[in-house]
């Protein structure tokens, strides 16, 4: 369940430069529309994927149920390596005529997906199999794979931050534990009682490194104070607001006035200090459960509110390519399946991931699933504090990029709210204003 990084800003923005490219030397499918042909035939169609370990068995073995059912195209499931270049991989394979009919991609990389022909239009196959009902994925999961209103791919991973926190550290401290009615005092009230100089205790961790992990971390703080990202119709900046600076300034005063914060490097070394009884509490997600020591006796709570108890959430996607009529009928029948309700709530069981499906948690199974995986109750029942999502545009990774300079700036004391906010916006402003980006 451990996702690899939030997401490579950097790797991303080269992808994006280089889509022209891939997408003119693609060629064309056999089908324009994949969705609009009549199926039929039969064969093999393949599913690319960067999963290890459990999550590598996981997808296998619910390949192999799949095929045991007698499908007319089969799929095969391939390692294509590190998923951190999905987008790179996926691009190449177009325009080299040896693209997947299916592939995993993160977030962020759909909206420059989606400006080639070649990437399925799954709203027209939603359209055509209305039992497949597209709103019972979570709101959070249907943002990320709508771009220009179109939906574009298939929800398949679903997370969100929580606050997870050490109880012997509070017990140690005298604090009571964190309640769903938190709000920014009393949180950063417990992070400086839980920080102690002389032992290198810290009350709460920051990855500090300027990356997607640093915004995507702001922009919770930001919805939280009732802001926004960008306005209405993403033309603009929006986060040099009243919200932007209370919640710049909460990051300030705790790293650089309270002395609060570990501030990572992005290296991970939280999880390591948080093992150790030196972090008392972490905003994280169900990615990072898995590694907690077992011995470690903590705790998970809805983040704090300042206007709002709001939570960001980092959503994948399976993407489907036209490689032909029936070779899209024969990938869109697997992922019916395998993001059903009862599909992907097995899976879910194999996993840790979290339901992607609201109906998941009423069948029989989900009992299960809580009994095995405790911690995840706290983390679905918070994707209802998931009601906006990062800007599905092109342009995001760069916005990422200085927004991410913007709060590192703040956190290491080098920069004011105000000052951060003001380059940032400036900055986000000039790359939203330039055409075809």
């Amino acid at each position: 369940m451990r996702r690899i990084h939030i997401l490579q800003v950097a790797a991303l923005v080269v992808a994006g430069m280089a889509l022209a490219v891939a997408v003119t030397g693609c060629g064309s499918s056999s089908s324009s529309t994949g969705a609009s042909a009549s199926p039929g035939g039969s064969g093999t169609v393949t599913l690319w994927h960067g999963d290890v370990d459990v999550e590598r068995a996981a997808l296998e073995a619910m390949a192999a149920q799949y095929n045991g059912t007698g499908p007319a195209w089969k799929v095969e499931t391939v390692f294509s390596g590190n998923s951190d270049y999905a987008l790179q991989k996926l691009l190449t394979a177009m325009a080299g005529g040896k693209a997947p009919d299916m592939m995993y991609q993160y977030g962020s990389s759909l909206p420059n997906l989606a400006r080639s022909s070649r990437i399925v239009t799954i709203g027209d196959l939603i359209a055509k199999t209305p039992s497949y009902d597209w709103n019972d994925f979570y709101p959070a999961a249907r943002l990320a794979c709508t771009v220009n209103g179109k939906i574009k791919a298939v929800p398949s991973l679903i997370d969100n931050l929580c606050l997870v926190y050490n109880k012997a550290l509070f017990d140690q401290a005298g604090v009571s534990y964190p309640t769903a009615a938190w709000t920014w005092d009393d949180f950063r009230n417990a992070a400086k009682a839980l920080t102690d100089p002389a032992t290198q205790q810290y009350g709460w961790a920051y990855v500090a490194d300027g990356s997607e992990d640093s915004v995507w971390r702001y922009l919770a703080c930001l919805w939280q104070a009732g802001g926004d990202l960008l306005n209405a119709d993403d033309t603009k900046a929006a986060f040099d607001s009243p919200a932007g600076l209370k919640s710049m300034t909460l990051l300030h005063d705790m790293a650089v006035v309270d002395k609060s914060v570990y501030l990572d490097t992005g290296n991970g070394n939280y999880l390591n200090l948080f093992n150790n009884g030196r972090i008392a509490m972490l905003w994280t997600g169900p990615w990072d459960m898995a590694t907690i020591n077992p011995n470690v006796h903590y705790g998970v709570q809805i983040l704090p509110a300042d206007v709002v108890h709001a939570s960001i959430a980092g959503p994948d996607s399976w993407v489907m390519v036209d490689n032909g009529a029936d070779r899209v009928q024969g990938a869109w029948d697997f992922l019916q399946w395998f993001t059903s309700a009862k599909g992907h709530l097995e899976y879910a069981l194999k996993t840790g991931n979290l339901p992607i499906r609201e109906s998941e948690t009423k069948l029989p199974g989900y009992k299960q699933y809580l009994i095995k995986y405790p911690y995840a109750k706290v983390f679905v029942d918070n994707l209802n504090n998931v009601t906006k999502a990062r800007p599905n545009i092109p342009q995001y990774p760069r916005i990422s990029i200085a927004l991410g300079q913007a709060v590192q700036g703040v956190l290491l004391g080098k920069l004011q709210p105000q000052n951060a906010l003001d380059q940032a916006s400036q900055q986000v402003d000039v790359i939203l204003s330039a055409p075809g980006q």
